[in-house]
């Protein structure tokens, strides 16, 4: 019996929408339900995605029942599949620029810690295609013309994966709403003129663009501000939050590095407690492993710094230290009050 093919994520990560407020009527956006999750394995690891959907909280709103998710979660891959745009783009290279056969593909995929096989990598390869016979056609106007009618208009979102520096860049255009690929296609440039090349059959369709939504690339932003200027713009808070954060995590990585240098002692102070059995020794021990266990933290930066959580854990170890340091010679196990009881002589 075939048995299922699972893959174990090495983090999850939640996704929310990019817009905070109603694009319609400005109130505030609340949680309704979860659009959908699943394991994506992208070239930089298997992560376990979240997209949460949202709603506008007032009732009276026009468009009080659409719900918005992440652009940026519908950027990481194909409906249906558990494999990053960057391994998409990866394929189509290794296929058509090297002329690999598929069991080159699926060896090179598995180097890069992509777990696949030759008849997969045949799938891959046809989605690959399928992304770049996306286009603006009959088939995509009837998808396109429901969203209208329900919500007033469409969300573009724009992102570009590059699987190597210096090759080219798979470019994907997407409806947020729908999940709807407008677009892609392999460009050798990414200047703000070639991208406009790709953007302008979306415009010429003539549906209302409601919001936009990318992250920092400056060719993408001046390419859709040249064409939508009008066009409230969204810059992703995935990308804002990570590089506003950037300096803040600087800072906590060499706090890291600092409080780590200062416990390298610890490993004479558990060779001198492995030579003494007493109780001491014991609960020095213990003081040690928990030392140990966190300088294995990682956080998640930024919103979780994993310099400020080893500073605030071995400062807590420090303070409980200090406690025992107070009570030396206090302590008297039970068990040795009871024999010296014993042992004195009855008058």
């Amino acid at each position: 019996m075939l048995t299922k093919n699972r893959i174990a994520p090495e983090k999850t990560v939640y996704f929310r929408p990019e817009i905070k407020s109603c694009p319609h009527c400005r109130s505030g956006l609340r949680f309704c339900h979860t659009v959908w999750k699943k394991n994506i394995s992208t070239l930089q690891g298997v992560i376990r995605a979240w997209s949460i959907g949202y709603r506008c909280c007032n009732p009276q709103c026009p468009h009080a029942s659409t719900v918005y998710r992440s652009a940026e979660a519908e950027m990481l891959s194909m409906k249906h599949s558990s494999y990053g745009f960057d391994v998409l783009a990866l394929v189509g290279e290794l296929r058509f620029k090297h002329h690999k056969t598929r069991q080159e593909i699926a060896d090179e995929l598995n180097g890069r810690g992509v777990k696949t096989s030759d008849r997969n990598v045949q799938m891959l390869y046809e989605r690959y295609l399928t992304l770049l016979r996306a286009s603006v056609t009959d088939q995509v106007r009837e998808v396109l013309q429901p969203v209208v009618n329900e919500h007033g208009g469409i969300i573009l979102s724009m992102d570009g994966v590059q699987p190597e520096k210096g090759n080219e860049t798979l470019y994907v255009i997407r409806e947020v709403l729908s999940g709807t690929i407008l677009a892609a296609q392999n460009m050798k440039s990414s200047s703000a003129a070639d991208l406009e090349t790709l953007i302008l059959p979306i415009i010429e369709l003539g549906y209302p663009i409601i919001g936009i939504v990318s992250d920092g690339q400056r060719s993408i932003r001046m390419a859709m501000e040249r064409l939508l200027p009008d066009v409230p713009y969204q810059y992703c808070q995935f990308h804002y939050l990570k590089d506003i954060a950037k300096p803040v995590v600087d800072l906590d990585r060499k706090l890291k590095k600092s409080v780590k240098k200062n416990l390298r002692g610890i490993r004479d102070v558990e060779k001198k407690a492995d030579k003494n059995a007493c109780l001491e020794s014991e609960v020095a021990k213990e003081y040690i492993a928990a030392i140990r266990s966190l300088l294995l933290e990682d956080g998640d930066p930024p919103l979780n710094l994993p310099g400020m959580l080893i500073y605030e854990n071995a400062k807590a170890i420090q303070e409980s230290l200090q406690r025992c340091l107070a009570k030396k010679g206090d302590f008297t196990p039970r068990t040795s009050v009871q024999n010296n009881q014993q042992s004195k002589p009855v008058h």
